[in-house]
């Protein structure tokens, strides 16, 4: 990567608190305005950049080994990153794994994604947690030369996710099917030839592997766009509908993603629903959903289930999160975060209907969720 001067910062983070962050550019040249929220895994940042449900938002890596095993096309949770862009502690070094196809920060900027290294991700962190998630904006100018006070305006002026519907932006444009299944030593990824299950999958952002984790259930899976109504669900005739993760706020999707949900639950059809999907199933059923002060991002979070006394380890991405006090009493809270008790997984108490706001097919535990799938196939087996 090159630089102006050694000591000339390349890239600026501006808060709209005024606060400013200099460090050093990698990836994309230019600007870009977004809400920030920081992420503590410790692995699987590709995944991360790639994961729809960042959509309006720059990810804070707390973890400083960011770059380290460079990237490959196999761990892309979609067709390219969706993350408005990062912020690591330490510059990436050259990459040091044997998947390894290209360098982190020219994957970043052939596919128009800035970042900044040398930042004290710490002190920005705290920053986050305690005042909530700010909007900033984030410049990369090889020069180093930054209008400061005009980056501080427009991340002031960034209008933020509570009433965004950001669906429609990462959703597919058109239906699909899929039948790759769950990767596996040492063939990589298997196709599923031999399906039990039609499942319709409705895609508000939906990750890839969430998809091959249906498909190694033995489902047979078609993936709608996050607009289709009830009826084009229907006409598929499936055995059981999944409701995909996805970025901005539940209520905002909700307004077309809500008729369409009660119209699948009135034909008593099994329905399963991850992260935002989660959320909007609470809204259908009659729950609401807040915006969280800094929401949960990691690879690490604990998890009970309140059924079984079984403690999961699980992987997390959301800003919103369903406000359990407003569920109806047809619904059962099924899980709670051991962090902060948030809601984490609702139920029907007579009909095959949950959801849950983690990630089980993130595999942080590294299996601890993957029975939510297995679930869902015996729903549709019943």
């Amino acid at each position: 990567m090159a630089h102006a001067t050694k000591s000339r910062p390349t890239a600026c983070l501006a808060l709209a608190d005024g606060s400013l962050f200099f460090g050093r550019g990698f990836g994309a040249v230019g600007e870009t305005v977004a809400e920030l929220c920081f992420n503590t895994a410790m692995t699987g940042y590709q995944e991360i950049m790639t994961d729809p449900s960042y959509a309006g938002q720059i990810v804070t890596f707390t973890f400083p080994h960011v770059g380290n095993v460079g990237v490959n096309a196999q761990d892309d949770e979609t067709a390219a990153p969706v993350a408005e862009g990062m912020v690591v502690k330490w510059d990436p070094t050259e990459p040091s794994n044997w998947r390894s196809q290209e360098h982190l920060a020219r994957w970043l900027a052939r596919r128009g994604r800035i970042a900044i290294g040398g930042v004290d991700t710490r002190r920005l962190t705290r920053a986050i947690r305690q005042q909530g998630a700010p909007h900033v904006a984030l410049a990369h100018d090889p020069s180093g030369d930054f209008d400061v006070a005009g980056l501080v305006a427009k991340a002031r002026g960034f209008a933020g996710l509570e009433g965004m519907d950001l669906a429609r932006r990462v959703t597919c444009p058109q239906s699909y099917r899929w039948d790759e299944m769950r990767w596996a030593w040492p063939e990589g990824y298997a196709r599923q030839t031999q399906a039990r299950h039609k499942v319709v999958a409705v895609d508000y952002g939906a990750k890839r592997n969430i998809l091959r984790c249906l498909a190694s259930a033995g489902c047979e899976v078609t993936v709608l766009p996050a607009t289709a109504s009830a009826e084009d669900v229907l006409a598929h005739q499936p055995d059981g509908v999944f409701l995909s993760n996805g970025p901005g706020d539940p209520a905002a999707t909700g307004a077309y993603a809500v008729p369409m949900i009660r119209g699948v639950l009135d034909r008593g059809l099994p329905l399963f629903g991850i992260c935002l999907g989660h959320q909007m199933l609470a809204l259908a059923l009659g729950g609401s959903t807040v915006k969280m002060n800094h929401g949960h991002h990691g690879a690490n979070h604990p998890v009970k289930d309140l059924e079984t006394g079984k403690v999961e380890i699980t992987s997390m991405n959301h800003g919103f999160a369903v406000d359990a006090q407003t569920l109806p009493k047809d619904v059962i809270e099924t899980h709670v975060s051991l962090f902060d008790g948030s809601n984490c997984g609702i139920r029907l108490r007579d009909r095959p209907v949950f959801s849950v706001q983690h990630h089980p097919e993130a595999s942080p535990g590294p299996q601890d969720s993957f029975y939510l799938f297995e679930r869902f196939a015996a729903s549709m087996a019943d």
